[in-house]
């Protein structure tokens, strides 16, 4: 007797299903063909029945299961899982990328400075400070815009920790008020080289700039990043927001002062990361970015008075990059002005930056009058034939906040070809990212790792060499060319989340690691992406399936920050030679509706605390017994002491009435 048997297996990513019929028999060759007529019948009948059965539930899978184009928190979560494999330095124990190990643990002894850390440029190895800046800056500006969304996504600390990892690089890279060190390595000889970077073999030499060399365009970039970070982490972690703060205004203050092009005092920059839109752009930034940051007029003031000579309300551009940040600039400015800020003094320059703004997102989403940015057959932002994929990435972020901004005052985006309202731009900016993903003439993912189809040659030294801990033999220059550089294999380590270069002009591709235009993941390319792919998951339907254009739903009460905590010590003594702290918290209320319900996670604590009430679960702390709400306005008050480092506190949960 025959029996069918079918198998319906999903593959990993949920996109495609694996078919399997299995006839069991009993008779030598499974052909049915020799049975007797009754049982062939038989059999044909099952045969028919289960073929139906598929059908119906190939139906069904096909209505349930998403495309990987759009599996934005898939996207999300690979995309940090590519700022991992590009750290540099002692790596923690917690990581998930676990090909790669520790490096360049020596960086910048030589020359006596510790600049042990931070992250690698791209395929390469070395530590280009410019485009670094430029993607925290871009990472921290993603959490600002998308914080909520990044907590729906259970992603939002290890967002955090990839900032961190370069705002701590950035800080050991401060070593006096004006002198940053901006580079680590050589291009040229490291480019002469394929190995892992656990196998590093190449000068590691530093380069900094200071009042003789000055370089203002990378100077006012990681004031940008860092001024960007502190407001990230003012809630989390004031003390080192504080910290964060102090090293941006250093840093800003020495840009604006000794002012100069960093590719003029850097010749070993200027060949890989010249820059083309020269300072002013930065200068801008970087006081932009002081103003979010901090809330002084002076720095909104500076970028009133320059921003006619400097371009800011001059310049009408269709590239938002590592090199030029008008458009970055012009965005973070209209926010001012919609939020309120336009009232005063600055609101006849802030209407002008806006109008350039507008310019850049009609041009992106094709209503220029004609005056756009070209793209490809398939729909795709073209912008320059060399990692197109960084401007793709950087404009369809500028598109989503902007939308967000105008959604915010109920505005629209004035265009000539026409009034835009928010839903269209973000239904545009979902199209460039779909075709990131996978929608478009090739089926084919430019986010290594998302989906079945996606580049496996990628023009990276370690994803493209075995692990150390697959060989642990080194791998010199010369023999990485050989064995592994020049290979049709595919990559040993799926260098997860990572970002190519993209496709040409015409939509081709050719998998090729010595297709180095097209085939290299940055850092650049990869940091605004993350921002989106938070705020698209969180979309409540898809553009074009709703109604109308709707902001995330602000529901989610867990994490977030309700709270804004301000950490000082008021006391300090020594008992039997420890020395005890006693520090004071005040939780200043952060939303506009008062909280009725609230846990907090404290951690790190070995002291008293007073102000709170503990929980029956570890480390959970709520209201205290005479307080059952904190009103708009309201703060809480905590004081606790101990020995050793502060305390880590967080909200855990909340509610609103």
């Amino acid at each position: 007797m025959s029996k069918l048997q079918l198998c319906l297996r999903p593959q990993e990513d949920g996109a495609d299903y694996n078919i399997r019929f299995d006839l069991a028999k009993h008779h030598d060759d499974g052909d049915i063909s020799h049975l007797p007529a009754e049982t062939n019948e038989t059999a044909m009948a099952r045969l028919t029945i289960a073929s139906a059965a598929v059908a119906l539930i190939l139906l069904v899978a096909s209505a349930e299961a998403s495309p990987a184009w759009s599996d934005y928190a898939g996207a999300f979560d690979k995309s940090l899982q590519f700022f991992e494999a590009q750290r540099s330095g002692k790596l923690p124990t917690d990581r998930t990328v676990h090909w790669r190990g520790d490096s360049a643990l020596t960086d910048g002894f030589s020359q006596g400075v510790d600049l042990v850390g931070g992250y690698y440029d791209a395929g390469d190895h070395v530590k280009f400070g410019f485009p670094a800046a430029y993607a925290v800056t871009m990472l921290s500006w993603g959490v600002l815009e998308f914080e909520k969304e990044m907590v729906a996504a259970n992603s939002l600390n290890r967002a955090l920790d990839a900032i961190r990892w370069g705002t701590n690089y950035f800080i050991k890279a401060h070593t006096e008020p004006n002198t940053l060190w901006v580079q680590v390595g050589d291009g040229d000889s490291d480019h002469l080289c394929w190995e892992r970077a656990e196998d590093m073999s190449t000068p590691r030499t530093a380069s900094k700039i200071d009042a003789s060399r000055p370089g203002s365009e990378v100077a006012a970039e990681t004031a940008a990043a860092l001024a960007a970070a502190a407001k990230v982490f003012r809630h989390y972690d004031s003390m080192y927001a504080d910290l964060l703060l102090m090293h941006a205004k250093q840093i800003f203050t020495f840009a604006d002062t000794f002012r100069g092009r960093y590719d003029d005092s850097l010749q070993c920059a200027k060949k890989f990361y010249p820059s083309a839109s020269g300072y002013q752009d930065e200068l801008l930034w970087g006081a932009a970015w002081l103003y979010e940051a901090t809330g002084d007029e002076d720095y909104l003031d500076y970028v009133a008075r320059n921003a006619e000579a400097f371009g800011g309300t001059g310049w009408a551009v269709r590239e938002f990059s590592w090199d030029n940040k008008y458009a970055g600039v012009q965005v973070l400015l209209s926010k001012v002005l919609l939020a309120g800020g336009g009232d005063g003094d600055y609101a006849d320059t802030l209407k002008q930056f806006r109008a350039k703004a507008e310019f850049f997102m009609c041009a992106c989403i094709q209503k220029n009058g004609g005056n756009n940015v070209r793209t490809t057959p398939g729909g795709l932002l073209y912008v320059a034939d060399w990692n197109n994929m960084q401007y793709v990435s950087s404009s369809v972020f500028l598109l989503t906040v902007y939308a967000d901004y105008l959604a915010e005052t109920g505005d629209k985006l004035r265009c000539p070809d026409g009034e835009v309202a928010p839903a269209e731009i973000v239904a545009f900016a979902r199209s460039q990212v779909d075709y990131v993903l996978g929608k478009n003439p090739l089926s084919m993912s430019y986010m290594v790792g998302h989906g079945d189809k996606f580049p496996t040659h990628v023009h990276h030294r370690g994803a493209s060499i075995p692990s150390v801990y697959a060989v642990n033999d080194t791998v010199g220059c010369m023999e990485g060319f050989d064995a592994y550089y020049n290979s049709k294999g595919a990559d040993p380590n799926v260098l997860v989340g990572a970002l190519v270069g993209g496709p040409d002009g015409h939509d081709g591709f050719v998998d090729d690691r010595c297709n180095y235009q097209r085939a290299e993941p940055t850092l650049a390319a990869a940091a605004p992406m993350c921002g989106v792919f938070a705020r698209l998951a969180a979309e409540p339907a898809a553009a074009g399936n709703s109604p109308g254009y709707q902001l995330p739903q602000d529901t989610l009460h867990v994490g977030g920050t309700p709270l804004e905590f301000v950490h000082t010590v008021t006391h300090t003594w020594k008992t039997n030679g420890v020395d005890y702290y006693r520090h004071v918290v005040t939780a200043k209320h952060a939303c506009a509706h008062p909280i009725t319900y609230l846990r907090l996670r404290i951690q790190g604590l070995t002291g008293p605390i007073y102000g709170v009430s503990a929980t029956h679960d570890k480390e959970m702390y709520g209201f205290p017994s005479w307080l059952t709400r904190l009103d708009v306005d309201d703060k809480l008050t905590i004081v606790y002491i101990q020995e050793g480092p502060a305390a880590k506190i967080t909200v855990a949960e909340y509610k609103t009435g």
